[in-house]
């Protein structure tokens, strides 16, 4: 379990991380059809193609080549799996293979950050209270935030009904296979019963196919384009986060009960 403390404004002395704190930071937001990057200062997220030949290699390289011109000086990256304190845990299916163990940090030359891409968004799209993060792109993306207690999910592996998954269903190959009618019927179904499970005081819907959602139901709004990234710079405001560079990882800092966490 890694907790995450929200970087108070206290007078207490500086540790070595929160002097190397970065002003200005480069966002990766991954995803199973195209990489978008946008940096501390700009406007415009600039993208490129993934999918199964997308290895972490690429992935730099790509982004890299997209981000000339732009200055930045760290790295935050939303990572379509699970993530630990050591970065991806485990292969994506929708991406080329070798992410696990990848030094993420001597590719990019620069300190980096990485998060579950759904996290991250939640973390972008957070208002206070308790809120339900339901990332719909290739998969089903999720996570829950309750009072700064940010918890990455995996509701897509729950069943939909005796033979489908929750991704297989609102994906977008399901999507694609039902048609927008049956699709968008499951979504108001299924997001209906998570708020009542969750007991959400509110419902950010994300992901590519967030605009594809007709009517929203009561306390659901769709989530906007930029809030991955605003997910990637307050990334960088978290302390027990640990952070991949080049002289080697700096530790998350154990927070106490009741800040910012990610279990």
């Amino acid at each position: 379990m890694t907790t995450v403390r929200k970087r108070s404004h206290t007078s207490k002395p500086e540790s070595p991380l929160d002097a190397a704190t970065p002003t200005s930071i480069l966002v990766i937001d991954i995803g199973g059809t195209k990489v978008k990057v946008l940096a501390s200062g700009e406007t415009e997220p600039r993208k490129m193609s993934s999918g199964k030949r997308l290895t972490p290699r690429r992935m730099v390289d790509g982004v890299r080549d997209l981000a000339a011109g732009w200055k930045y000086q760290a790295v935050s990256i939303g990572f379509p799996g699970l993530v630990g304190n050591h970065g991806p845990q485990s292969e994506p299916g929708n991406l080329g293979t070798g992410w696990v163990g990848f030094d993420f940090a001597a590719a990019f030359e620069k300190p980096v950050r990485i998060m579950n891409d759904a996290a991250m968004q939640a973390l972008g799209s957070y208002e206070g209270g308790r809120m339900l993060f339901l990332g719909l792109g290739t998969g089903v993306g999720s996570a829950v935030i309750a009072d700064f207690v940010i918890v990455p999910l995996e509701l897509g592996h729950l069943p939909f009904d005796s033979s489908r998954r929750l991704s297989d269903v609102l994906g977008r190959k399901g999507l694609k296979r039902l048609g927008k009618l049956v699709w968008r019927k499951a979504v108001a179904e299924v997001t209906e019963r998570l708020m009542a499970a969750f007991t959400a005081d509110y419902l950010v819907i994300g992901g590519g196919n967030a605009k594809t959602v007709r009517d929203l139901p009561p306390g659901a709004r769709r989530g906007n384009n930029l809030t991955a990234f605003r997910g990637g710079l307050r990334l960088w405001n978290l302390d027990d986060i640990p952070t991949m560079s080049a002289d080697g990882e700096q530790p998350a800092i154990v927070s106490p009960r009741g800040e910012w966490r990610v279990i």
